[in-house]
């Protein structure tokens, strides 16, 4: 005859998460000691599994523990168990920062190349600027008399045609013709395309 064996008993049940949860949405300590000490390791481990970095996923886990005292009245039994809102506050924490190092670097990276970005060269702009200016000049040189009287008075003492045609002593409509003619000249001699 064989005897029965007798029964060990089990693992002790855990508490029960969804009272705990009901007791730090009234402020309870003691119940946020014992929810932490049953969801601490899996939020660890969901923030390590996700940024792969011990300090961060510390830094994340504390966020999601003040989170989660905080919001404990939010949470909604017929929404999931305690353990998988937790998690989701985790994971979604988790997240969060890592878009944030995500920003950061680039902005780091923008920042970095806008300090490889030449200063402005002074010199080369002076250079630029007498070449081009020794170039009107030679241009200017080969328009006739009455041209280059024309234009130096219209463009560069800023006289109006009926102004330049008083001060020459010449009809207006000749004024407007030399002008014209003389800034073809020019716009040829530079190169510039119309």
């Amino acid at each position: 005859m064989t005897h029965p064996r007798p029964v060990e008993p089990g693992p002790a049940p855990g508490p029960d998460l969804q009272e705990q949860l009901a007791l730090v949405a009234q402020g309870d300590r003691e119940a946020f000691s014992v929810i932490y000490e049953a969801v601490a390791a899996p939020v660890f481990g969901v923030a390590c599994k996700l940024l792969r970095d011990h300090a961060q996923s510390e830094e994340v886990a504390q966020e999601v523990f003040v989170e989660l005292w905080r919001t404990a009245a939010r949470y909604r039994a017929d929404r999931g168990t305690v353990l998988n809102w937790v998690l989701t506050l985790a994971h979604r924490r988790t997240v969060d920062r890592i878009r944030s190092v995500e920003a950061a670097a680039a902005r780091d990276h923008r920042v970095a190349l806008l300090d490889q970005v030449p200063e402005f060269d002074e010199v080369s702009e002076q250079v630029e600027g007498q070449l081009e200016r020794e170039q009107l000049r030679r241009c200017l040189r080969s328009l006739s008399e009455i041209q280059r009287q024309s234009v130096t008075l219209a463009y560069y003492q800023g006289l109006t045609y009926k102004e330049v045609a008083e001060a020459l002593s010449t009809p207006l409509g000749t004024i407007k013709t030399r002008l014209r003619d003389g800034l073809i000249r020019l716009r040829d001699c530079l190169g510039v395309t119309a």
